[in-house]
């Protein structure tokens, strides 16, 4: 995957020094003073020398436009050298001569150019010097750093912007207009940052350290750094192999992160909106990190040592020459030998990597088979139940309910009567009183983020939530063993429903909104029906042998669909309306078994989900060992599994379910997320199997909070430990709103699927409404 283009050999050791490359050219010094320029085309013509420096060569780099500029520095000089004049002038027969832009700095340890070229940043010792290539002088003196400053960046889209790094274990950014600093980070770690990197594409800043750790910042308006995610190659390295490093009887070697570059990668267009996934390049002693920043995952590794073609064994510095539109260069110095070589790496092997098997789909290719678990029917139990009479068959017409048949209500004596007091072009038709839902879900509103009512329910933590598919009615499932049904509004005192002897984990609505399922730890499921204040089905502890983890209706309430154990549970159901009330205690509905699957691996499910508003074959499970477990209930079978998807067992899975009031791509239902306690939460492409992004800016260290997907697709929502809930785009990995003036903890959220508003539910009983407009906050006890 690696190919070395050349290899240079050196008068002297060059570890460690900022060497020059680009695209064209490789620059490296020559008996300490002097320097070579090497055609990256054709390296065996002669070499342009530049002579200049009196003292040795420190560090150098080229510029970023055309003509090309190269800077070198030493500790008498920085020099800038346009090399195609340097080159006319050589074959002329002349000495070539750059122009001094700089005098006595010190020993400069990086230089870097702005995107113009206007500018050279010149670190030496604890000082940066931004230097004008046009004035050739000092322009400006930064000092603030409390021990050496290893490398300055200047911001690809605002030039006035700098950030630099130190062995102070901080960064700075500054404002080279007033000279003043717009943000200083506290301390990352203990050893020494290294290197530093803008991603333009997602508007963030990279930082390294010399002890493997990458952190990731998101930059917003004014420049204040807000952290996204963070990364240790080591434990990465480990995940990626299985633990085989951690076994190995080898001698750790520590990764510094000596240089870093950034690629994008664009899916059929260079539009910024059709951007596939954003790669990190990560230059260490022992060889090259690939990380897809959009998921914080090491995708490969490429060892020097599992290259043997290669003259690095170890490396001393990187120096990221450019890219083309299939290949990126690397200039990389040995870190024990005099030698320099220049490398190649294909850029589609890291897509290639990350591409994975094939994957599956959300909405089914072709109709069930006759075999399959789908096509089980309750015709046999149905029609036994209506010879015991259990089901009474009613007339079509109640003549005490028709109001035309006269038996309930008197003779009406005035037949017409004219409206007079309507006023002149009033229509006389009523009109509908408007309602709280709005006929379509929006979709370029703004996330709910204005906090619209605040209610104290009860004083123990709030499992779950989940609307109504119309968007009117919420069920809350409380930890004082209870389930309360209220109005989408939060007015009026809400249903309550009880039965269960321990707290309730699971509730989940029916696609007709005529039942719902609770599920408690005590492992009892009970099905309710509107209207009836007792369940109508109680399924006891005798049917299932460990806690019930979720339970849902499945395949357009055709099924029960239970998670228990190492199983995954099908039932047919029926369910009874009438209403006795000598007999109300006699359960005239009933369930019975018709499937069930075990996991690959045979470990608990911890959590489920799957499509009840379309027929779909696809059931999404996640279980103990850390995997995820795809079912085709159309075969019967696990179809795929994804070992290892976190780093800690997953508490939640969430698919993108949409809502009937809005409408989204067909591909975006193959998106689905998972959270795990100290892992964040992830984004999941069904059809690849993979994973596309992360968000882990919220705290989640003990708790199960729960996470989901707005109705238009575009927001994220998690809860959090910080007694805050945050809101991300799906986009991008930092998050937008972190909704706050909870009291305690965020276990549980949902968003409602008719109009713009999310619903929290807290570890201590209360539960918060928050809408996108402005409005006075209602608080209830």
């Amino acid at each position: 995957m690696i190919i070395e283009r050349f290899k240079l050999t050196c008068d002297r050791l060059v570890s460690y020094q900022q060497l020059a490359c680009c695209s064209t050219y490789t620059g490296i010094p020559v008996r300490g003073q002097d320097i070579l320029i090497y055609a990256n085309v054709d390296v065996w013509q002669e070499a342009l020398l530049l002579t200049g420096h009196h003292g040795d060569i420190t560090s150098m780099t080229f510029g970023n436009n055309s003509p090309i500029l190269l800077c070198s520095a030493s500790d008498d000089y920085v020099i800038i050298w346009n090399v195609e004049v340097c080159q006319k002038t050589v074959s002329q027969g002349n000495i070539a001569a750059g122009t001094i832009i700089g005098t006595l700095l010190g020993q400069v340890v990086h230089l870097s150019f702005c995107l113009s070229d206007d500018k050279v940043a010149a670190c030496a010792g604890a000082t940066t010097y931004i230097l004008s290539t046009k004035k050739k002088q000092t322009i400006s003196t930064l000092t603030g750093h409390l021990g050496p400053v290893t490398s300055a960046e200047f911001c690809p889209w605002n030039e006035d912007i700098l950030v630099t790094t130190s062995e102070d274990r901080t960064f700075k950014v500054w404002d080279l207009n007033t000279e003043t600093l717009f943000y200083q980070s506290f301390v990352l770690s203990a050893s020494p940052l290294l290197s530093a990197l803008f991603i333009e594409e997602n508007e963030q800043i990279i930082m390294g350290s010399s002890d493997g750790q990458v952190w990731c910042f998101s930059l917003h308006i004014g420049f204040s750094c807000q952290l996204v995610t963070k990364i240790d190659l080591h434990k990465s390295e480990q995940r990626l192999q299985g633990g085989a490093a951690e076994k190995s009887p080898e001698v750790d070697i520590s990764k510094p992160v000596l240089k870093m570059a950034s690629f994008a990668s664009f899916n059929g267009d260079t539009d910024g909106e059709k951007r596939d996934m954003c790669w990190l390049y990560v230059g260490c002693t022992d060889g090259l990190y690939v990380v897809n920043l959009d998921t914080s995952e090491l995708v490969a590794v490429l060892h020097f040592t599992d290259n043997p073609d290669l003259s690095i064994a170890m490396a001393g510095s990187w120096v990221f020459c450019g890219k083309g539109m299939k290949s990126m260069l690397f200039l990389v110095s040995s870190l024990f030998t005099p030698c320099v070589g220049l490398l190649e790496f294909c850029l589609d092997d890291a897509e290639r990597i990350q591409a994975g098997s094939q994957g599956f789909s959300i909405f089914p290719s072709s109709s069930p088979l006759l075999e399959s678990p789908l096509n089980a029917e309750l015709k046999k139990e149905v029609n036994h139940l209506k010879k015991k009479g259990g089901i009474k068959e009613q007339p079509l017409v109640f003549n005490s309910k028709v109001k035309s048949s006269g038996y309930t209500s008197s003779p009406r004596k005035l037949l017409f009567s004219p409206i007079i007091s309507a006023e002149k072009g009033q229509s006389s038709r009523k009109t509908k009183k408007k309602g709280l839902l709005l006929k379509d879900y929006p979709e370029d509103i703004a996330p709910p983020t204005v906090l619209r009512a605040h209610l104290s329910i009860t004083n123990k933590p709030v499992y779950c939530i989940q609307y109504s598919g119309d968007g009117k009615q919420i069920l809350c499932g409380l930890g004082d063993n209870s389930v309360l049904l209220y109005k989408s509004s939060l007015t009026g005192n809400p249903a309550v429903y009880t039965g269960h002897d321990k707290p309730v984990n699971s509730v989940s609505w029916s696609l007709n909104r005529q039942s719902w399922l609770s599920a408690s730890h005590d492992q009892t499921l009970r099905l309710w029906s509107q209207d009836i204040p007792e369940p109508v089905v109680i399924m006891g502890k005798n049917m299932f042998s460990k806690h019930i983890k979720a339970a849902q209706f499945y395949y357009l309430d055709k099924f029960l669909l239970v998670a228990s154990g190492d199983s995954l549970q099908l039932y047919l159901y029926h369910v009874d309306a009438t209403h006795d009330d000598i007999k109300r205690y006699q359960q005239r509905s009933f369930v019975k078994l018709s499937s069930c699957f075990s996991t690959t691996s045979g470990t608990h499910i911890t959590d489920l989900s799957a499509i009840n508003d379309f027929f779909s074959y696809i059931v999404l499970a996640c279980a103990s060992n850390r995997s995820i477990q795809v079912f085709d209930m159309n075969i019967g079978k696990v179809a795929a599994e994804l070992p290892d998807a976190h780093s800690k067992a997953i508490h939640c899975i969430t698919q993108n379910k949409g809502s009937m009031f809005s409408t989204q791509a067909p591909d975006l239902y193959n998106l689905f997320l998972t959270s795990a306690v100290t892992d964040g939460v992830k984004l999941w492409d069904l059809r690849t199997l993979r994973c596309v992004r992360r968000y882990e800016n919220h705290v989640n260290r003990c708790h199960s909070c729960s996470s989901a997907i707005s109705p238009c697709g575009r927001f994220v929502a998690c809860g959090s430990e910080d007694k805050c809930a945050y809101v991300y785009d799906v986009r991008s990995s930092s998050y937008l709103h972190k909704l706050q003036r909870h009291s305690e903890t965020v276990l549980s959220l949902a968003f409602n699927p008719a109009t713009p508003q999310l619903l929290t539910g807290t570890l201590d009983g209360k539960i918060s409404l928050f809408d996108p407009t402005s409005g006075l906050c209602v608080s209830r006890q």
